[in-house]
């Protein structure tokens, strides 16, 4: 779809639009993200418009930008000395209901991707990707990494943080798998 018109690609019709056509529309990671993240034998939509804009409804955006704000979060979180560092991390700090969908949500990873490989669908990385995203966005807006004001940073901080890192690197890792970069800032 482009300019809200679908068009019907087809060879013989004449109407097709080149990779290289689709790359400089959108931009590569957005064209390779887009044709990865459908399986090889469904009918593919694929709407140019939303494909350049950097909203929520961009799938490539969504998760890069989950990567990003994850990145600036984890700098705020570095300069106040709260510590991210995976070997220190505390999970009985953590009892909200948003942290245990985003340790769930990591915990997925490893047979998501063993899965993808095995069946050779790439796909299903780039939908767990954006499944990700929306948990962590969910965690972002409901549990505070950062304390407030002159609150002093707690144990329950450094978790979070914690698992902020986690889910970056997942994300990651990902976008890496996929050949999409992952971007510290947007």
């Amino acid at each position: 779809m482009e300019g809200g018109e679908e068009l019907k690609l087809s060879k013989r019709a004449g109407t097709i639009i080149t990779l290289e056509e689709l790359v400089e529309k959108v931009g590569v990671d957005a064209a390779r993200y887009t044709l990865i993240r459908y399986p090889v034998n469904t009918p593919m939509v694929m709407d140019i418009d939303i494909l350049r804009r950097n909203t929520n409804e961009n799938p490539v955006y969504y998760v890069q930008y989950a990567h990003a704000r994850i990145a600036g979060v984890l700098r705020n979180t570095q300069v106040l000395g709260i510590s991210s560092d995976l070997s220190a991390f505390d999970p009985s700090q953590l009892s909200h209901d948003r942290e245990n969908e985003l340790l769930g949500a990591l915990a997925e990873y490893p047979s998501v991707v063993a899965s993808a490989a095995e069946f050779r669908e790439p796909h299903r990385v780039a939908r767990y990707l954006e499944e990700l995203a929306g948990v962590y966005h969910g965690f972002y807006a409901d549990c505070r990494v950062m304390p407030l004001g002159d609150e002093t940073p707690a144990p329950i901080h450094s978790a979070r943080a914690a698992l902020c890192a986690a889910t970056m690197q997942v994300l990651a890792n990902g976008l890496e798998l996929l050949g999409v970069s992952a971007p510290e800032r947007m």
